[in-house]
């Protein structure tokens, strides 16, 4: 069979590495080509696009990059029409898969989406165009099959397939990770600013200015993979400062809190068992325009799934220095450390085990047969 797979961002290739591996083990003679980065091509097929082309974060920032993306759209149209794909796999990332669905589906190819759009969070009128476009909706997140019921969609829980991201991982030697990274000895808060050159620019400059504060640990920037080392040195103006660059994994294990930027990397620093502060800053203009269309009570996935604050964010104008300052030494202290502790392992218990990838997989392959 011949699938063509469409992920935006570092988790989104992420994810998308995980199907195609199963994608193997389904259908030994499967021929992928897709749109994704470094971890989906070291598996195989063939790379269209890398991510890193289009990472746009923020309704201005796509707006004022929109002649670039139409352009793509209509470059994604001629190259699958030219492969001519059994099954289109879309990857999250909606502002740009839910219109290749909408042509997709015209065009009589079978849809199948992989990790749902955000509907819940905003636009949920966008259900429709999902039911109309889409054959297949394989979702990660518990609470989303009893949103799409309200709507009269049956989707799939398969599952987030982070768990297997992190439980199939080679275990890192602590000792030697912090010898290769010259770490010393002392306990890690790690700072994971995000991908995009946009987020790590808003938000950076306020994680490394708690650095004086606590001399008595050591500031660890994750580095994405999306990044050069060069871009971040701009930032850096302490020698209690330190890089890895696409570790991220590997310095979460040995960490004892972090800074984390909203997103995929909330729910992965839970998983690693990690103390944490979210934090949130973009645009003025795509923050006044999210504020008015975003319905939730959170925005890390850590709170949207337990249904809770088990994680405290600080949005916006509350992502200040001294804000920061006061969660960071909240979450260093035993007590409330051990109470995250007791959530977190709540949280890993309502993701569903392991198994996301090859749910999903055997799922789009059956459907196909």
């Amino acid at each position: 069979m011949k699938y063509y797979i469409i992920a935006g961002e570092a988790s989104g290739d992420l994810h998308g590495a995980n199907l195609m591996k199963a994608l193997y083990k389904q259908d030994t003679k499967a021929e992928i080509r897709f749109w994704g980065g470094d971890l989906m091509k070291a598996v195989g097929g063939n790379l269209v696009v890398h991510y890193k082309e289009r990472a746009f974060m923020g309704f201005y920032e796509v707006f004022t990059n929109l002649r670039k993306i139409l352009g793509m759209l209509s470059f994604c149209k001629k190259d699958i029409e030219a492969f001519q794909p059994d099954v289109i796999i879309l990857i999250d990332n909606s502002g740009f898969n839910l219109p290749i669905a909408k042509w997709a589906k015209q065009k009589g190819f079978r849809t199948n989406y992989y990790i749902s759009p955000q509907v819940w969070a905003s636009r949920s009128s966008r259900v429709k165009k999902i039911q109309r476009d889409v054959d297949m909706m394989n979702v990660i997140l518990p609470f989303e099959k009893a949103f799409y019921a309200k709507h009269n969609y049956k989707v799939n829980f398969v599952g987030h397939p982070l768990i297997d991201a992190i439980a199939d991982r080679k275990q890192v030697d602590e000792v030697e990770f912090r010898k290769t990274f010259n770490l010393g000895n002392k306990k890690i808060i790690a700072l994971l600013p995000g991908s995009r050159k946009q987020e790590i620019t808003k938000m950076l400059s306020v994680m490394l200015s708690l650095v004086d504060d606590f001399k008595a640990y050591q500031f660890v920037i994750a580095g994405a993979p999306s990044q050069d080392y060069a871009f971040y040195q701009q930032f850096i103006k302490s020698n209690n400062v330190c890089f890895v660059a696409n570790k991220t994994y590997d310095l979460l294990s040995i960490s004892y809190a972090a800074l984390v930027a909203s997103g995929t990397a909330t729910l992965e620093t839970a998983l690693f068992k990690v103390p944490q502060v979210v934090c949130y800053k973009g645009s003025t203009i795509s923050y006044q325009i999210a504020k008015r269309i975003i319905t939730l009570k959170f925005i890390s996935l850590v709170n949207l799934i337990m249904d809770k604050e088990v994680v405290t964010e600080l949005i916006q104008h509350n992502f200040t220095k001294k804000s920061l300052k006061k969660e960071l030494d909240k979450i260093l202290e035993e007590t409330h450390r051990e109470q995250l502790f007791l959530d977190y392992y709540e949280l890993e218990q309502l993701l569903g085990g392991k198994g996301a990838s090859e749910k999903a997989a055997k799922l789009i392959v059956e459907a196909l047969k």
